[in-house]
Order: structure tokens, then C-alpha cells, then sequence
């Protein structure tokens, strides 16, 4: 099976896009930080260079899972079919796992899952209209 490595990388970079606009006080940012007890001042650290190249690298193994998971034979219906059902029955249930065990908030599970979901759902549009 060949691979649209242009398509892959759209849909890569389309995560960062989501999650820049998911993420930002405007929509659930402020949430966000709430539930996981971050501060502004405490957000400050960190290496963003290796925060978002990882970042960039898992959403690239994302990517290309899912353009090998749908196949060659697809539109961009069914590739927002493939990437929701990837998004909600994969990763959101794993993440609703994760989350019981460490009991974290229902809430951070809708915010965080949300995205994955939308993500992912995007990420398969993407990948089926650049065949």
C-alpha cells in the first residue's frame, strides 16, 4: 500500500491547529488548566521544542496508523467515519480508563477525549480526500 506522505504530514500538522484553538482560553484552555491544577505562572516551563517535536512525531504515527488503518479505497465521509470511530473507540476509551484509575474529572475526560476525537475525525478527512 502506498502512502501519501503530503497528506500525512497535513493531517499531522491539522492537530496543532485543532488543539491550538481546543486549548485556548477562549474555548476549553482556562478548563483545562483548571482541572489539572496548572497556573499561568507554572506554564511557563518546559521545553517546547522537545514538547511540541514529540508532539509532532506522535501526531505523524498517528497519522500514518490511520492512513494504513482506512486503505486506499476511501472518501472524505468515510475517512471522518474512520478517524471518529478511532478517536471514540480507541482512544477515548483508553483515556476513560486511565482517567478512572487515576481519578481524574469526568470533565477532563470531555476535554481532553473531545479533542481526540475531533482530531482524529479531521485527521481521516484529510487523509481520504488526498488520496
Amino acid at each position: 500500500m502506498e502512502l501519501n506522505y503530503f497528506a500525512i504530514i497535513v493531517a499531522a500538522l491539522s492537530t496543532f491547529m485543532i488543539g491550538g484553538l481546543w486549548y485556548s482560553p477562549a474555548v476549553f484552555g482556562k478548563a483545562w488548566m483548571k482541572e489539572n491544577g496548572f497556573t499561568e505562572e507554572g506554564m511557563k516551563g518546559g521545553n517546547m521544542v522537545k514538547i511540541f517535536g514529540v508532539a509532532f512525531i506522535l501526531a505523524l504515527i498517528s497519522a500514518i496508523n490511520l492512513a494504513m488503518f482506512m486503505g486506499p479505497e476511501n472518501d472524505p465521509a468515510m475517512g471522518a467515519m474512520w478517524g471518529f470511530l478511532a478517536g471514540a473507540g480507541w482512544v477515548a476509551t483508553f483515556v476513560g480508563t486511565h482517567y478512572l484509575f487515576e481519578r481524574r474529572s469526568f470533565k477532563l475526560f470531555l476535554i481532553n477525549a473531545g479533542y481526540s476525537i475531533v482530531a482524529l475525525t479531521i485527521m481521516g478527512v484529510i487523509l481520504a480526500a488526498w488520496k
